[in-house]
């Protein structure tokens, strides 16, 4: 199964012209460096990667650049600070080179610590 959902972020990958394409690897590697036990799928569509079966983060390629997903709504907001010089939309990070890694660790560790609050709650 990983297998198969490794292979679709592969292909999505491979689809994208450059400088996308490099960047969106470096990204994955990052993101699997930081936390190998993820899952990695097509998740709405774009290369996600998940951990209990809910989804961390994802990543896409769009016309200007690539997007990083928190696939929440406050993630982005809760790390404002960290966050000035990048362009955002409520819901995407905006990126033209890869995100440095401390930085998609506290945006990765605030999704999985507001994961692990939402379990404990139900």
């Amino acid at each position: 199964m990983n297998h198969l959902s490794k292979r679709e972020i592969d292909s999505y990958i491979s689809q994208q012209s450059e400088p996308n394409k490099s960047n969106l690897k470096v990204m994955r590697e990052i993101i699997l460096e930081i936390e190998p036990t993820l899952k990695q799928g097509i998740s709405y569509g774009i290369p996600a990667f998940k951990l209990d079966g809910e989804v961390v983060c994802g990543i896409a390629a769009r016309k200007g650049g690539c997007s990083y997903y928190p696939f929440s709504g406050s993630v982005l907001a809760a790390l404002k600070n960290d966050l000035v010089t990048y362009k955002q939309t409520k819901s995407a990070l905006h990126f033209n080179s890869p995100l440095p890694k401390t930085l998609v660790r506290k945006l990765m560790t605030q999704r999985m610590v507001q994961m692990m609050v939402k379990k404990k709650r139900k």
